[in-house]
């Protein structure tokens, strides 16, 4: 794993041990990173469930003014922070060790340019993620959200929480779902 493109281009990235993260691979997030291009620059973004930091990472090598990685699981958080560290990014992120949908009902800082949702997809958190989402601080109507989900996953959770996908990118196992929330 590594970071793709960018001012920290080809620098490694640690992986938290054990199974309980799965990380993007390069391809995916390549390709992801190839939409996204347009909304980087300056953006403020937000990695929930961050796993070992690496999309918000990349979205700082490629141009985001700052970058905030949410995830509870303490392996997690000592990876960001290490990848963080050796990538030399720790001043323009903030690192939080707290479940998400706290963090979202707590939130009262700057709304997000951009927010990637990266949820364990056998726990089925999306409802309830965007539940807590439709009422945070963290966006509101310009805010591009992105959710990285299995490839069978129904979306009809979205509309009940005032939230429309306009785009759906599909991989072999997985998709990343283009939302924002409805005016």
């Amino acid at each position: 794993m590594r970071v793709i493109s960018g001012d920290k281009k080809s620098l490694p990235l640690k992986a938290p041990s054990g199974m309980k993260t799965r990380p993007t691979t390069d391809r995916i997030k390549e390709t992801l990173f190839n939409i996204l291009m347009p909304y980087l620059n300056d953006s403020y973004f937000l990695d929930l469930f961050a796993g070992s930091g690496q999309m918000g990472i990349e979205a700082l090598s490629r141009g985001s003014r700052r970058a905030v990685f949410v995830d509870n699981d303490n392996d997690a958080v000592s990876t960001i922070n290490a990848n963080l560290k050796s990538t030399g990014l720790i001043d323009k992120s903030e690192v939080r060790k707290e479940k998400v949908s706290e963090f979202l009902n707590t939130y009262s800082g700057q709304k997000f340019d951009i927010i990637f949702i990266d949820p364990p997809y056998h726990e089925k958190l999306e409802d309830s993620i965007f539940f807590s989402l439709r009422n945070s601080a963290a966006c509101d109507n310009s805010t591009l959200i992105i959710l990285e989900a299995d490839v069978m996953l129904d979306t009809g959770f979205l509309k009940a929480h005032g939230f429309s996908c306009f785009r759906v990118k599909d991989y072999k196992t997985n998709k990343h779902l283009f939302i924002r929330k409805e005016v």
